[in-house]
C-alpha cells in the first residue's frame, strides 16, 4: 500500500542519476575515482554475435556421424512407413535430408528422435503436429504420424534457405507424463546445457488498474467499478488512470513458456541468466524473441489431457476387457465403418477437439465421415475462417460442388480438395508456386509476410513483383493474377497450418475408435483425466446412455479416481468435495493390506476418518454394503464415537468379533433424498437429474417422436 510506504521506500529528492558533466564537476578533487569507474567499464564487455545457430550442433560424435545416423534411421523408416520399393517417398526423403544438412539441423532431428523414443520406451503416448508434420524425414522418424504425401504436405512450410525464424517441433504429451518427460530431456543432455524458456506477462489494462487500485488501497468493489467504466470520480482514480497509461505493456513477471525447451551447445548461461521456479526445473530469463535472436531454437514439449484419455483408457481395457490395442494403427481406425458412422451422426462427447457444441453442428453439416474431410473441418472451425463467412462458404460448395466457377483450371486443380476456398496456410504456398512459378521456399515467404508474420525489408515487395511477373510469363490476365492475389492476401490472414489440422484429425480418429468399440472405458478415462469439453456430470451421463451402471461411491469397491468393474462404474473419492486426499488413502491403504470393510465399526477403528470426514462417507451412501440406511448409520457413528476406546479392530482381529448393536425407531427413506445428496456432495445427481421434476417428464413427446 502507497500509504504504509516508510520514508526509505521512497526516493528523496536528491536521488536521481546526474548528467556525467556533473558527475565530473561533483568529483574534480578525486578524479582518480573517475578515471577508475572509466578503465572497469572498459574493462567489461558483453559480446554475441545474434541470427547464428548456439542450438546443440551434434547429437553423436560428429556433424559427418550426425548425417549418416540420421539417413540411417529415416530410410529404416521408410520402408517401416512406405514399404521398400516406393520411388516417390525415397526421392522426397533424399531432398529433404539435403536441405536438412544444409541448414545444419541433422543434429535437432536426432535430438527429437531421441526423445520420441524414450517416449515409446516409457509407452508413453504423443502427438508430433505443427509444421514439423510437414516433413517425411519426421513422419518416417516416428516423430510425426502425418503422412505428408498422402495429404501433399510441403516441406518448405517447415524449413527453407528462406526462412528467417527457426522451426521447431511441437510435440503433445500426456499430462501424466510431460514432467518425466522434460526431466529426462535434463538428464540426457545436461543440466548446464538445458532450460525451459522463459516469458514476460505485461500489464495490459486490467490487470494494471487492478494492481494500481490495490497500491492505492481502493475497496475490491470499487476497483471492479473503474475497470469496468474506465470513468474517474475522484483524484485517486484519475491516478490510476492516469499511472496505468504509462505502465501498460511494462513488465509484470518473469514466467514460462508454455513448453519450450533450448538445448544449448554451450552452457545455457553463457545467453541467458536463470532462475529456479516451483516447477524445479531451470528457466531462461529470456522469451523466445529474444531466444530467437541469439539463435536458440526451441522444442516444444507440450501437454494436453486428450492423450491422457487415449493413455488411460488403455489401460482400463486392458484391465477390464484384457484387450491390447495398436492405438497407432490410424489407417485401420479411418476405413473403419462404425467409427466413420460416429463422426456421421457427431456422436463425439469426450473425443479430442471434435466435441465441442460447435464442432458437432459442423460435422453434421458437412456429413463428414473421412478423415480429409475431418481434416478440413478441424481448420475452418477456427475463428478467423468462421468469421469471415468462408465456412458458410465451404459448407455450402461441399453440398453444392456445380454451384461455383473456379477462376481458373490451374485453381481447380489446386483447390479441387476444398471447393475453391484456400482453407489452410499449404494452399497459399500451392497457388504461388503453381500458377506464379514462385519456388516453394518463395511461397512460404510470401505466406507468412501476408499472414502478418514477417515483412522484413524489402524481401516481399521483391517477391510480390515476381508473383506478378510469373503470371505474366504464364500468359496470365492482368486482372486474374490480381484477384487470385486478393483471394491469397484475405485467406492468408486466418488460414490454419494443414500439418497441424492433420494431426488434430488423427488424434481424433484414435479417440474415435476408443469410443466406438469401448465406450465405457473410454468415458471413465475422459472422467479421470478432467479435461474434456464439458461437465463431469455430463460424461457420467453419456455413460449411463452407454449402457454402465453407475454406483456412488463405495468404501469397498471405489478406488481414488473412477474405476470400472466389466460393466459397473464406481464413482470415485476424488469427486467427493471436502473430503481431503489424505482420508481417501487411509480408507484404500486400510482397505488393500487388510481387506473389505466388515461393518460401520470395523470402518471406523481401522480408519480413524474424521466426523466430518464419516459424515460425508455416510451422506454419499459410501457405507450403503452395510445394509443399513443413511439415517441409521448417522445415528450409531454419533454412538460409536461416544464409546471410543481401546480395541482392536474387527478387520485385524484373529478371531471375528460383533459389533456394538443399537435399537434405533424406523426412519423414514425418501428417494428424492439421495439427489439432493449427490448434488450437495459431488455437485451432480447420478441418476436420472428428471427424477427431481414434479410431473412426469415421460408424458412429454420426447425429441425423437417430433
Amino acid at each position: 500500500l502507497l500509504s504504509k510506504q516508510s520514508v526509505q521506500d521512497i526516493a528523496a529528492p536528491h536521488e536521481y542519476f546526474m548528467e556525467p558533466a556533473a558527475l565530473m564537476e561533483k568529483f574534480a578533487r578525486y578524479p582518480s575515482l573517475i578515471t577508475n569507474t572509466l578503465q572497469l567499464l572498459d574493462a567489461c564487455s558483453v559480446e554475441m554475435e545474434f541470427h547464428t545457430d548456439k542450438t546443440k550442433k551434434q547429437y553423436s560424435a560428429s556433424a559427418a556421424d550426425d548425417r549418416q545416423l540420421l539417413a540411417k534411421l529415416v530410410m529404416d523408416g521408410m520402408a517401416y512407413r512406405y514399404g521398400h520399393n516406393n520411388r516417390q517417398a525415397k526421392d522426397r526423403v533424399l531432398r529433404e535430408l539435403e536441405v536438412i544438412n544444409e541448414l545444419g539441423f541433422n543434429a535437432y532431428f536426432l535430438i527429437t528422435w531421441d526423445i520420441i523414443r524414450y517416449a515409446r520406451s516409457r509407452g508413453f503416448f504423443y502427438v508430433g503436429r505443427g509444421s514439423g508434420a510437414n516433413s517425411i524425414v519426421a513422419y518416417c522418424l516416428r516423430i510425426t504420424d502425418v503422412d505428408p504425401i498422402g495429404l501433399d504436405l510441403y516441406f518448405e512450410r517447415f524449413l527453407n534457405p528462406y526462412r528467417s525464424s527457426p522451426p521447431d517441433f511441437d510435440i503433445d504429451f500426456s499430462w501424466t507424463d510431460r514432467d518425466e518427460m522434460i526431466d529426462y530431456i535434463f538428464k540426457r543432455y545436461g543440466s548446464r546445457h538445458v532450460a525451459l524458456l522463459g516469458c514476460y506477462v505485461t500489464f495490459q489494462k486490467r490487470a494494471v488498474i487492478r494492481e494500481l487500485g490495490k497500491v492505492f488501497g481502493l475497496p475490491k468493489e470499487e476497483i471492479d467499478k473503474l475497470e469496468r467504466n474506465r470513468a474517474a470520480e475522484d483524484k485517486i482514480q484519475k491516478q490510476i488512470l492516469y499511472y496505468g497509461e504509462h505502465i501498460k505493456n511494462f513488465p509484470n513477471h518473469v514466467s514460462i513458456h508454455a513448453g519450450g525447451i533450448l538445448i544449448s551447445e554451450e552452457p545455457v548461461t553463457f545467453y541467458a541468466a536463470t532462475f529456479m521456479p516451483p516447477k524445479g526445473f531451470a528457466t531462461t530469463q529470456i522469451d523466445m524473441f529474444i531466444a530467437e535472436k541469439v539463435g536458440l531454437f526451441k522444442l516444444d514439449i507440450l501437454s494436453q489431457r486428450g492423450l491422457g484419455h487415449i493413455r488411460e483408457a488403455m489401460e482400463i481395457i486392458r484391465q477390464n476387457r484384457h484387450e491390447h490395442i495398436d492405438i497407432h494403427d490410424v489407417e485401420v481406425f479411418k476405413r473403419d465403418p462404425a467409427v466413420r458412422a460416429q463422426i456421421r451422426s457427431a456422436n463425439t462427447i469426450g473425443c479430442f477437439y471434435i466435441e465441442s457444441p460447435a464442432m458437432r453442428q459442423l460435422l453434421k453439416k458437412l456429413r463428414c465421415d473421412d478423415y480429409i474431410t475431418l481434416v478440413a473441418a478441424s481448420s475452418i472451425i477456427r475463428p478467423g475462417v468462421a468469421q469471415s463467412g468462408m465456412m458458410k462458404e465451404y459448407i455450402h460448395r461441399f453440398h453444392h460442388p456445380e454451384s461455383f466457377e473456379y477462376l481458373h483450371p490451374v485453381m481447380e486443380e489446386l483447390l479441387k480438395e476444398t471447393y475453391g476456398v484456400m482453407v489452410f496456410q499449404e494452399d497459399v504456398i500451392k497457388v504461388a508456386h503453381y500458377f506464379a512459378g514462385l519456388d516453394l521456399g518463395e511461397a512460404d515467404v510470401l505466406r507468412r509476410a501476408m499472414s502478418g508474420k514477417y515483412r522484413s525489408g524489402n524481401t516481399f515487395q521483391q517477391i510480390r513483383d515476381k508473383f506478378f511477373a510469373g503470371c505474366r510469363e504464364r500468359g496470365h490476365p492482368d486482372a486474374l493474377s490480381c484477384e487470385v492475389w486478393r483471394q491469397m492476401e484475405s485467406f492468408a490472414g486466418y488460414s490454419f497450418n494443414k500439418a497441424h489440422s492433420a494431426s488434430f484429425a488423427v488424434e481424433s480418429f484414435q479417440s474415435l475408435y476408443l469410443k466406438t468399440y469401448y465406450p465405457k472405458e473410454f468415458l471413465v478415462a475422459v472422467i479421470n483425466n478432467f479435461g474434456g469439453f464439458y461437465s463431469r456430470e455430463l460424461y457420467f451421463l453419456e455413460l449411463r446412455k452407454v449402457g454402465a451402471v453407475i454406483h456412488a461411491p463405495c468404501v469397498n469397491h471405489s478406488g481414488y479416481v473412477t474405476s470400472i468393474r466389466d460393466n459397473d462404474v464406481y464413482v470415485g473419492f476424488i469427486h467427493i468435495q471436502s473430503l481431503e486426499k489424505e482420508a481417501a488413502d487411509k480408507i484404500l491403504e486400510e482397505r488393500g493390506r487388510y481387506g473389505s470393510y466388515l461393518h460401520l465399526q470395523d470402518f471406523m477403528e481401522r480408519t480413524e476418518v474424521s466426523a466430518e470426514a464419516l459424515d460425508l462417507l455416510i451422506s454419499i451412501g459410501a457405507l450403503r454394503f452395510t445394509g443399513k440406511s443413511k439415517k441409521q448409520l448417522l445415528w450409531e457413528a454419533n454412538f460409536l464415537k461416544q464409546r471410543s476406546g481401546e480395541r482392536v479392530a474387527a478387520g485385524h482381529a484373529l478371531f471375528a468379533d460383533s459389533p456394538a448393536s443399537f435399537t434405533l425407531p424406523s426412519f423414514p427413506v425418501y428417494p428424492l433424498d439421495d439427489r439432493y445428496d449427490e448434488m450437495e456432495i459431488l455437485g451432480f445427481p447420478l441418476s436420472n437429474p428428471f427424477d427431481l421434476c414434479a410431473e412426469d417428464a415421460f408424458m412429454h413427446t420426447m425429441a425423437a417422436d417430433l
